[in-house]
């Protein structure tokens, strides 16, 4: 009985096929093959459901453009015209209130710091403007 266990594990070792792993990594980042890089982008591309908001949209016209432009121009020119109406001929130390912005503008070592809160978010901006 135990030489009929011993023949059947020496022949089973003889029988039994091994080969190594190799591990070849896909993407090119992490050493693979650099043809698979227009794939792989294409593959993702293809699965990502995701918009830019603030993608430009490619079917503006020139008309659309020109709107959006004077658009800006003339919301430019009227914060201009409150701004002077408001603070005279330059940025004076003090609080200033514009709707839900609250703006205090300070003279320090830095040089002219601007603060800017937004009264219903609770957002502040501070703009350093060097001596």
């Amino acid at each position: 009985m135990k030489t009929i266990v011993i023949i059947i594990l020496f022949l089973g070792t003889f029988s039994s096929f091994a080969q190594q792993l190799v591990y070849k990594p896909v993407n090119p980042n992490f050493g693979g093959n650099t043809f698979n890089y227009s794939w792989l982008l294409s593959s993702a591309d293809a699965q990502n459901s995701f918009t830019d908001p603030n993608a430009v949209d490619e079917n503006t016209t020139s008309l659309d453009e020109f709107s959006a432009n004077l658009n800006r121009q003339l919301l430019g020119q009227i914060s201009r015209t409150l701004l002077a109406s408001k603070l005279g001929d330059g940025l004076q130390e003090g609080s200033f209130v514009f709707g839900d912005l609250a703006i205090e503008i300070v003279e320090s070592l830095e040089g002219l710091v601007i603060n800017i809160l937004d009264t219903t978010t609770g957002e502040e901006t501070q703009i350093v403007v060097p001596n």
